[in-house]
């Protein structure tokens, strides 16, 4: 099939006249399903549609890359790429990074601060006829009211700032198809309004319309939560609610000064066939060839011989925005659409006989479900795991676990690695941990405790310590009994609320003295949008329970509480920026 066009050079080889749609994002463009924006291109494509990419336009000269395609006849796409385009310029202390994973050659300074709202407003002084649909992780997951952690305030809904006409929220293979046949006979807004998946802004008297036929819930307004930091959290845990039923059922509507924005229910969890359509569109499944001279793109080099078996996790952590963007239920392919995809990956000429990875959000959820679906259908809790596993939740690993063989089993794979993180609460014996040791582990295998007190980890809706030291003592006998030296790599979370210095103390003093381990990653809790971490970083309690918690807001605080992993002599002498600083640096930036 070929790239997608990104010159016009490339439109006139393709005896195209103009594209039907034109999407831009912030990463470079690698066409494989791994990225969101090829997946998006590729099913837009597969509707019969003429699809160009602009990757990582430039937003400070002329504007000439966001003129060079011309007007698409239906519509701009836009997204900020794989990642939040805040989370992926500056660290936890609001230090600007000097590197860019989504970038040729890992530069930075390829995609501007809040990439979507950027590009969005560009199009739209540029274009103001023409249509604009955002998407992906950064305008997903700032579809309403949320708190902005590098500006320490609450913004609007994405829609709102940037001026969009519509926001395509969650993951996008069943969302994009319906768009694309709703524009079959040119953009209609109005049966783009109808569909599920889907956010806009609207008038009263359209919202007054739609509330006789859709069953609305009326959210605080931006306006009474910039008041109110309880009626902040109250919203979120309606959102929360309402982003992990089975069958959503509710529109949600907040009103921001004289309009609202409206965000249609998300849809039931994938088919195994949707998923397994999507994973096989005729990628590339290599960066476009305008690359070739740049350096090599890092996310690349990190996934380009990786699987993905399914989307979902119903982990429900308080930091994480999986459940947010994907769903909390999960959707797996199917055996054959995933072995198929391995021997794609086999005959890859950079393949060297080992698959990175066969995972997910969590690699161990493939497959699993509730026994009962009445239940489910009936289910509020935001995870399946905390406070206690689901009674009704079937973990049987052992479909997992014949998958790896099938995939070992391949020709031309000589090693298939685990790489994504494992859920040990999620174990049942030690069947799956054995298998994935013999077989699956190229000498570390990642997981995610976060904490060792209690306290904290309630706030985090993770399991306790105890969990993790049953698990470390069976990783040890079973590396014994098969004589291999692997390690077991933990990954911890400072500053998250609830956690005190006191806490990291002991932290520090269970892992590094008692258990031994020697750590290489301590991350400092970057509060995201839409997440329960972030809301009560901002609010100060817990939104469910009102429980007052105490929470690291200074760099100072958050520098000590990470520093009883390191060299203390180590710690910068540089002072901290104050709140007041930071959001002057960060205005200055957008502006």
């Amino acid at each position: 099939m070929g790239f997608l066009p990104t010159t016009v050079k490339e439109m006139q080889a393709l005896g195209w006249d103009c594209a039907d749609i034109i999407l831009i994002t912030g990463d470079a463009y690698i066409d494989h399903p791994a990225f969101g924006a090829a997946v998006v291109s590729r099913l837009f494509e597969a509707e019969g549609y003429r699809v160009a990419v602009v990757p990582q336009p430039n937003w400070r000269d002329d504007l000439r890359d966001f003129r060079k395609l011309g007007v698409p006849r239906l519509c701009f796409c836009v997204t900020a790429g794989a990642m939040d385009s805040m989370v992926n310029h500056y660290t936890a202390n609001i230090r600007l990074r000097s590197d860019d994973a989504y970038t040729a050659d890992g530069k930075a300074g390829f995609r501007p601060d809040y990439a979507t709202i950027t590009y969005t407003k560009i199009l739209k002084e540029l274009y103001p006829s023409v249509p604009v649909l955002i998407g992906g992780i950064e305008a997903s997951l700032r579809r309403l009211t949320h708190y902005d952690y590098w500006s320490d305030t609450l913004h609007p809904s994405i829609l709102v700032d940037s001026g969009a006409d519509f926001l395509l929220y969650g993951m996008g293979e069943r969302t994009v198809r319906e768009v694309a046949r709703a524009m079959r006979n040119g953009f209609n807004a109005k049966r783009l309004r109808a569909l599920r998946q889907v956010a806009y802004v609207a008038d009263a008297a359209h919202v007054e319309r739609i509330a006789s036929s859709q069953q609305l819930i009326r959210l605080h307004s931006f306006e009474e939560q910039q008041q109110s930091k309880q009626a902040f959290g109250e919203n979120f845990v309606t959102i929360e609610r309402e982003s992990n039923l089975l069958e959503p059922q509710h529109t949600l509507v907040e009103q921001v000064g004289e309009r609202f924005v409206v965000v249609n229910p998300m849809h039931t969890p994938l088919t195994t066939a949707e998923l397994d359509y999507a994973a096989e569109l005729p990628y590339e499944r290599a960066p476009h060839p305008r690359y070739d001279k740049r350096g090599e793109i890092p996310a690349w080099r990190m996934i380009q011989h990786s699987i993905a078996v399914h989307r979902g996790c119903f982990g429900g952590c308080s930091f994480c925005t999986i459940a947010a963007h994907q769903g909390k239920f999960i959707a797996s392919r199917s055996e054959e659409s995933i072995l198929r995809e391995v021997q794609r990956v086999v005959a890859m000429p950079s393949f060297r006989g080992t698959i990175s990875d066969i995972g997910g959000p969590s690699a161990n959820m493939y497959g699993l479900s509730g026994r009962n679906k009445e239940l489910c259908q009936k289910c509020h809790r935001p995870s399946c795991l905390h406070p206690r596993r689901c009674p009704n939740l079937n973990n049987d690993h052992r479909p997992l676990i014949e998958l790896y063989r099938k995939v070992r089993s391949v020709e031309g794979v000589k090693h298939a690695y685990i790489g994504s993180g494992i859920r040990y609460d999620l174990f049942d014996g030690e069947e799956y941990l054995r298998e994935v040791i013999a077989h699956h582990t190229s000498g570390r295998l990642k997981v995610a405790p976060e904490h060792t007190e209690d306290a904290v980890l309630a706030a985090m809706r993770k399991p306790s310590f105890s969990l993790f030291e049953e698990l470390n003592a069976t990783f040890k006998r079973i590396c014994s009994e098969l004589n291999r030296p692997y390690q077991l790599i933990p990954y911890f979370i400072s500053s998250h609320p609830a956690c005190r210095e006191n806490d990291m103390k002991a932290l520090a003093s269970k892992v590094l003295g008692r258990l031994h381990f020697t750590l290489e990653q301590v991350q400092d809790l970057t509060p995201t949008p839409m997440t329960l971490s972030s809301v009560m970083f901002y609010t100060g309690e817990n939104p469910y329970t009102h429980q007052k918690l105490y929470t690291a807001r200074t760099q100072e605080e958050k520098r000590r509480q990470k520093s009883y992993f390191f060299d203390k002599r180590q710690k910068s002498s540089t002072p901290s920026p104050t709140r007041n600083q930071r959001r002057a640096t960060v205005a200055h930036r957008r502006k």
